[in-house]
């Protein structure tokens, strides 16, 4: 697989910021310490945004930064979460005055630049459109043309930007939901504040979002695996491909774990902010792999919307990502498709 990216600075100006200001902080929160020399591994698990998060790392005295990491996590919950109430998206989303932080600003400004790039498919104002399909936290509203319409109304990112340190909405209806690149984002600050800590060999995965910079102390690259679409939204997860990474941030979005069946139709929890409709074709999971965690997690998802064809032709114009994509065949089976640059393992090859 072609590196995408071996360095740093090809990360978005606000996160770039926020390296400086994580190694200002000094966060050495440190729970544990060995006496032996050379690398250590250290690993980190935990649950965090409703999901589970993974950290692994090489460093010189096996330094455990949880303290430090659920720290940041809390920080980027208070800003971004759409559960807490309190947090700041909440207070924006009920349209109180609020001056944005670094983290909404940062995620703010990437989930835009990506919404122009694919032509609105990646969204994140579509929330009130996947509230109201009963993907929310309310259920599903009874749903027709001219209702879906008027929703439409006040979805689309055109509808809002930034001005002097806050959100100004053309609607004040609108409401934005950054599950689709937050959780990517997160990946990618605990990253910078384990570079910051000079550890050049890490992966943080959170929920299936992940960044893996440099590679382990014997030079192998770290080793991952792309999920078969599962038969049912609580199967086990399987693995038929494997990829090896370096300096390169991974996310995966598809329709068969978050869905419900109505009327014999598999309704996907992915949201058309077009139409105002779930989306209805072949393409069944998306993998992107991009510079950073943040960017392939808004590109997966928008994928999901953009479909098989619209996703390949994306892709093939790009030189800064890879894809691989599963898609549903005339056979009732799947297919897929990988780029062109993507490496694809099976398990003789490990």
């Amino acid at each position: 697989m072609k590196k995408l990216s071996v360095n740093l600075d090809t990360l978005p100006i606000a996160m770039k910021k926020l390296l400086i200001a994580l190694a200002a902080m000094g966060l050495l929160l440190t729970s544990c310490q060995l006496m032996d020399r050379g690398p250590q591994v250290v690993s980190i698990r935990g649950v965090v945004f409703g999901t589970y998060y993974s950290v692994l790392y090489y460093e010189e005295e096996g330094t455990v930064y949880q303290e430090a990491i659920d720290s940041l996590f809390d920080v980027i919950n208070r800003s971004m979460s759409f559960y807490d109430p309190n947090s700041l998206l909440s207070r924006v989303n009920r349209n109180e005055e609020s001056l944005l932080d670094e983290h909404f600003m940062a995620v703010f400004s990437r989930a835009q630049e990506v919404s122009v790039e694919t032509d609105g498919a990646f969204d994140a104002t579509v929330f009130p459109l996947v509230s109201a399909w009963g993907f929310g936290f309310e259920n599903r509203q009874e749903l027709n043309q001219e209702k879906i319409d008027s929703i439409l109304d006040f979805v689309g990112y055109q509808k809002v930007w930034t001005a002097d340190g806050h959100l100004v909405k053309e609607d004040e209806r609108v409401q934005l939901d950054f599950n689709a690149i937050a959780k990517g984002y997160a990946a990618d600050v605990v990253g910078l504040f384990l570079a910051s800590q000079g550890i050049d060999a890490y992966m943080v995965e959170i929920g299936g979002d992940l960044v893996a910079r440099g590679v382990k102390p014997d030079g192998s690259p770290w080793r991952i695996g792309l999920e078969i679409p599962a038969p049912e939204a609580d199967a086990p997860q399987e693995w038929d491909y494997f990829v090896e990474m370096e300096n390169q941030g991974l996310a995966t979005s598809g329709d068969y774990r978050h869905y419900y069946v109505e009327d014999g139709q598999r309704l996907s929890h992915t949201i058309d902010p077009s139409s105002g409709g779930p989306v209805s074709h072949q393409l069944m999971s998306a993998s992107v792999f991009a510079p950073d965690a943040m960017s392939a997690d808004a590109y997966a998802t928008a994928f999901m919307v953009m479909g098989l064809q619209a996703s390949i032709r994306f892709v093939e114009g790009r030189d800064d990502l890879e894809a691989y994509l599963i898609f549903a065949d005339e056979q009732n089976g799947f297919g897929y498709y990988a780029s062109t640059g993507l490496q694809l393992l099976t398990r003789d090859d490990l």
